[in-house]
């Protein structure tokens, strides 16, 4: 891989209010935001990456500042030998900073969303697809139709059946009755043939978790995601794996030691990284490696816009192996109008095309009137020579 200098970095975030909110256990949202990165090296090829900022909403704009003020010019300073240096390199710089300010997470979030990026450009410049280049074999990913809300979720899960899913996971967490019923009504809606999860965004402790989890049972579902706390003591998470009669799955809410003691315990079976949340491409890839030796399936987690849910098939396909990735069945107009038409679905999977990268080029005119903030942030001058 040729080294990579970058001569830009931009940060652009969209939000775009939606009819239906999307509902967790822990709060509500009522519209859907994207902080979009684009680098562009000293030839002019350029890489697309995604941040994460769900949640809290207002936290879209201070990734974009937190990128452009801290981690850009980081990023710019220097030539890279490859993503994986550049996101070890601005981990590590970054280390006192997240703990001064508080704020580890939005930092491994900005630096996630530069790997993507990174990775997207090494993979352009090569002219190869980024699954390809990562090691994958196949562009087939198996995904399933996620976040279904606890209202009416039959509805939403019958068009996602027609559009050529056969995998659903629904949100509970609203109690006990609402959610059995819900899980009640997707089964019978959707047959037996159906492959149903379930989510509880660690609305429970441990004696409600195994609870509920004994109820749930009667559906079938393949997985409890989150049924309690992430950070909840791995003794916990031990003891409910022990008693629990559904598999548990968890990882969007992990960062890298978190999943090294989790797999020790071997307490999942079923790991979720989420690339844009913590480690892009750099950071989930050997997560694979470990999933394998604990005999846990490797199944992305995104809930965001366009170009990371590209990324999340592409870490997938790259990744092989049983399981799914996750496709948000909710409406949302940054996730379509970024990228364009994402790749249909059949038969519960996607194939993803045989283009350079992630394979997809962000249109910018058609999220422009979205637009809430933009940050551009260009290299320095090289001692010597012009400014680039």
């Amino acid at each position: 891989m040729a080294s990579i200098r970058l001569r830009s970095i931009r940060a652009s975030v969209y939000r775009v209010p939606v009819e239906t909110p999307v509902q967790t256990s822990f709060g509500v949202l009522r519209d859907r935001a994207a902080v979009v990165v684009r680098a562009i090296d000293e030839d002019g090829c350029e890489g697309w990456g995604e941040i994460w900022c769900n949640f809290p909403t207002v936290g879209a704009e201070h990734r974009a500042k937190l990128l452009a003020e801290t981690v850009a010019p980081l990023a710019l300073a220097r030539a890279w030998s490859s993503p994986s240096e550049c996101f070890k390199a601005l981990t590590a710089a970054t280390h006192i900073l997240a703990i001064q300010s508080g704020e580890p997470g939005p930092l491994a979030q900005v630096i996630a969303g530069v790997d993507i990026a990174l990775w997207d450009l090494a993979a352009r410049r090569e002219a190869v697809p980024l699954w390809r280049m990562l090691g994958g074999r196949s562009g087939v990913v198996k995904v399933y139709a996620s976040g279904l809300n606890p209202t009416q979720p039959e509805r939403l899960a019958a068009a996602k059946a027609a559009e050529g899913f056969t995998a659903f996971k629904l949100k509970v967490g609203f109690g006990a009755e609402r959610d059995v019923a819900n899980l009640s009504t997707l089964r019978s809606a959707l047959g037996d043939s159906a492959r149903l999860m379930v989510d509880a965004n660690q609305a429970w402790g441990v004696e409600e978790a195994q609870q509920m989890a004994e109820r749930l049972a009667a559906f079938a579902p393949l997985w409890l995601e989150e049924p309690i706390a992430a950070d909840a003591s791995i003794e916990q998470w031990q003891r409910l794996a022990q008693r629990s009669p559904i598999p548990l799955a968890a990882g969007e809410n992990l960062r890298a030691c978190d999943f090294a003691r989790f797999l020790d315990a071997r307490c999942l079976k079923v790991l979720q990284p989420d690339v844009a949340k913590w480690g892009g491409f750099t950071g989930c890839l050997p997560l694979g490696e470990g999933a394998s030796r604990a005999s846990a399936w490797l199944c992305p987690h995104w809930l965001g816009g366009g170009i990371g849910l590209l990324a999340t098939l592409h870490l997938k396909a790259a990744l092989g192996g049983e399981g799914f990735a996750e496709v948000d069945a909710n409406p949302n107009p940054l996730r379509e109008l970024l990228v364009g038409g994402l790749p249909p679905v059949r038969g519960g999977a996607v194939t993803l095309p045989e283009l350079a990268g992630l394979g997809a080029t962000p249109d910018l005119s058609a999220v422009a009137p979205y637009l809430t903030l933009e940050r551009i942030v260009d290299s320095k001058p090289i001692s010597g020579g012009p400014s680039k």
